[in-house]
């Protein structure tokens, strides 16, 4: 059963989404700061609207996927054009942004006066699982609206997890972030080791991924960081910005110093101009990649 959406942020992962929403058979109405995506979109079947307030009117579902805390309050709570002036009581906000708990719960708090039910359901997975169609869902939320936005979310994503009330979502999300983090992290390290020892990476790479220790990513981390390929899919200054929120949420770097290390390797590179490439081109700070090609 085809639902009328409104989708807000055409963005490497969101122009995606929306993609695999309008390929399901859905009425999607999408918005975007710059006109081109949208542009691309339409083209495909979608809607365009010029606010976020006009691609909510009329909307079951309104799902989000912005940059940072900042640019969410804009989309849903901006007093002009803002979604949820737009929004009926009954219908569901979806923020699948990465947000910090902050953030977050003063979306939920500007739902609430609005009648609107809402889902933080962030996403796992890079560009290609998002065209695919084949993203983890992480939402917090209630059940009852949960299980109305079910269809919708496996329209985009391969699992959908029900993890517990709105806030849980975003938990979830930046757990697995710092994990990923802390991981690409110590892998480039540990690579700029065996560089130093003079040792061939591919060799001890083969025997440690016979090991219990091997994660699955390793393969296309260690691939990316050993070809130099940093093509972004998960761009260093966003990684950098959810250690920030977790580092906030879990209490800063004295109860989490493995993460402050962490996200110190991600400033470096920030303030080496790599911001906009992948998070596996930290290997370059430890001598641990090829040049990029």
């Amino acid at each position: 059963m085809s639902a009328r959406i409104a989708f807000l942020g055409l963005g490497a992962m969101g122009s995606r989404m929306a993609a695999r929403l309008v390929q399901a058979g859905h009425h999607v109405m999408v918005w975007n700061r710059s006109p081109a995506p949208a542009r691309a979109l339409a083209s495909a079947g979608a809607r365009r609207a010029l606010s976020p307030r006009e691609a909510a009117d009329g909307a079951d579902f309104v799902i989000a996927m912005v940059r940072d805390d900042e640019a969410s309050r804009d989309v849903w709570c901006h007093p002009e054009t803002g979604a949820l002036t737009a929004m009926a009581p009954g219908s569901v906000a979806i923020e699948s942004s990465t947000l910090s708990l902050g953030g977050l719960r003063t979306l939920q708090e500007a739902a609430g006066r609005a009648g609107i039910d809402l889902l933080d359901a962030p996403v796992s997975g890079s560009r290609p699982a998002a065209e695919a169609g084949q993203l983890v869902f992480l939402v917090g939320g209630a059940a009852e609206p949960f299980e109305r936005a079910r269809p919708v979310l496996q329209a985009m994503g391969g699992a959908v997890q029900h993890v517990g009330p709105v806030g849980h979502g975003a938990l979830a999300k930046l757990v697995t972030n710092t994990l990923l983090g802390v991981h690409v992290a110590a892998l480039a390290e540990l690579l700029g080791l065996l560089h130093r020892q003079g040792v061939p990476p591919q060799t001890v790479l083969q025997a440690v991924a016979g090991t219990p220790v091997w994660a699955p990513v390793d393969h296309y981390l260690s691939t990316s960081m050993l070809k130099g390929d940093f093509s972004p899919q998960f761009p260093v200054e966003l990684i950098a910005k959810d250690f920030a929120y977790a580092l906030s949420a879990g209490g800063g770097m004295a109860r989490m110093p493995l993460a402050a290390a962490a996200m110190d390797v991600y400033h470096q590179a920030l303030a080496q101009s790599m911001g906009a490439e992948n998070m596996t081109a930290v290997a370059r700070l430890y001598g641990a990649s090829a040049p990029a090609p």
